[in-house]
């Protein structure tokens, strides 16, 4: 059986990971880095990288991506993004925000493109959140949530070859992932 990363053409993964701050996509992501070889990539560190900025300022980040959605430089963005791909590897794709995210990715790599919508109560966001020393208060993380970069998120929702309602343990999450994955191996 050839590995992840041999897997012959047309036989790769790329997931899309969508949702609301909190929800639990960069977990994935890491789960499946790290348990499934996949390539690991986030939108925030793409522009972080393209635009020089911190990638660890979420506040900074939101206004940036917000400055470059309104600006018309997302199709840049997904550009910059794809060209980060690894040819015939599975990949994760961590923080899309926008219908143009899922088209590039879904037109770029069509029956091996999946999203997942991650979703989660804003009280159970904020305190994974807070937990992790973000938003010491629910004002702040309002505040966040509620920023116009995030605002498209929920439109992705209809896109979803999943939606994971991620509101119990880490351990069951990747569960969820972990079958997710096989099922869509033996789809592909």
């Amino acid at each position: 059986m050839a590995s992840h990363s041999e897997r012959p053409p047309g036989r790769r993964l790329v997931v899309g990971i969508t949702g609301r701050i909190g929800s639990g996509k960069t977990s994935i992501g890491k789960h499946l880095e790290s348990r499934h070889g996949f390539q690991y990539l986030r939108y925030s560190a793409v522009l972080a990288d393209w635009l020089a900025q911190d990638a660890e300022s979420k506040a900074h980040l939101q206004q940036v991506g917000w400055e470059v959605m309104a600006s018309g430089m997302q199709a840049e963005l997904n550009r910059r993004l794809v060209s980060q791909i690894v040819s015939e590897r599975d990949v994760a794709i961590d923080g899309l925000r926008h219908s143009l995210d899922y088209d590039t990715l879904r037109d770029s790599y069509s029956s091996s493109f999946y999203l997942l919508f991650v979703d989660s109560s804003p009280q159970l966001r904020f305190e994974r959140l807070n937990a992790k020393g973000k938003y010491a208060d629910f004002a702040s993380f309002e505040a966040a949530d509620s920023h116009p970069v995030e605002q498209r998120i929920d439109s992705l929702r209809i896109n979803a070859a999943l939606v994971i309602e991620n509101d119990g343990s880490l351990e069951h999450l990747y569960t969820i992932v972990d079958e997710t994955i096989s099922r869509f191996r033996k789809e592909g």
